[in-house]
């Protein structure tokens, strides 16, 4: 387990609000970011098929979006779309899931560099991990794994401790310890072990006991919530880890 308190340094990096699309309203949420004035965001359009993808890209030009530094891929994109995103919205990181999950293109490959491996459903993989830029960490996968996952966790922070972490995910964690462990399985196995609706600020205090070595420079806020929320919660997790945002 990770000591607590490391963060003893003033970190830059880009903490960012996102429009997550696993709920119908991500269209409310471009019309709110354009509302809000937002020059910067993370997309992850992974629940998305190309038709409405398309229409997530001509809606975002209409807003006052300048750049999307961080996108969560789905498998199914081809690589003009990654293209796109480069060229139009200066996109810096890509992250994905392992190809033990799901296939990952080879029409990628150019981008390999750029693409980063989520913690999901399996251990880090210390061969995919060099295949690509390296580490994307999801705080709240990790979290459940600590709790529920003990044969697991250790590794996966000796390749976090190895590695280190170019991007991440951050996502409210409830107080999983009072939650039967049968229960958690079955919801994992329906895909439902990860909340990402944000009720309390208290549920992202997990964080202070992860060193800030393991905070990357891209970090995505996956909730959700109103990006008018998500704001709130960058101000909380910046005075919670008593770091600086470079984009604030």
């Amino acid at each position: 387990m990770p000591a607590p308190g490391l963060f003893d340094k003033i970190r830059k990096m880009y903490l960012l609000p996102t429009i997550t699309t696993t709920s119908k309203d991500w269209r409310e949420k471009v019309k709110e970011a354009k509302d809000l004035k937002l020059k910067e965001i993370s997309i992850f359009p992974t629940c998305l098929g190309l038709e409405e993808r398309k229409e997530l890209y001509e809606l975002l030009k209409e807003t006052s979006i300048e750049k999307i530094p961080f996108v969560h891929l789905r498998t199914d994109m081809g690589v003009w779309e990654l293209n796109y995103l480069v060229r139009n919205f200066h996109t810096k990181v890509f992250n994905t899931h392992s190809r033990r999950e799901y296939p990952i293109p080879s029409e990628w490959d150019k981008y390999r560099k750029k693409i980063y491996i989520e913690n999901t459903y399996f251990p880090f993989d210390e061969k995919e991990i060099k295949e690509f830029a390296g580490i994307c960490l999801d705080f709240s996968h990790l979290e459940a794994s600590r709790i529920y996952q003990p044969e697991r966790y250790p590794h996966d922070i000796k390749m976090i401790e190895k590695y280190g972490s170019g991007c991440g995910h951050i996502s409210p964690a409830p107080n999983w310890n009072f939650l039967d462990k049968d229960i958690w399985q079955f919801n994992r196995e329906k895909g439902k072990n990860f909340p990402h609706t944000l009720k309390n600020l208290s549920e992202l205090d997990y964080l202070k006991q992860y060193p800030a070595s393991y905070f990357g420079e891209y970090l995505a806020l996956e909730m959700e919530n109103s990006l008018k929320e998500q704001l709130k919660a960058k101000e909380y997790i910046i005075k919670l880890l008593k770091i600086w945002s470079t984009k604030r």
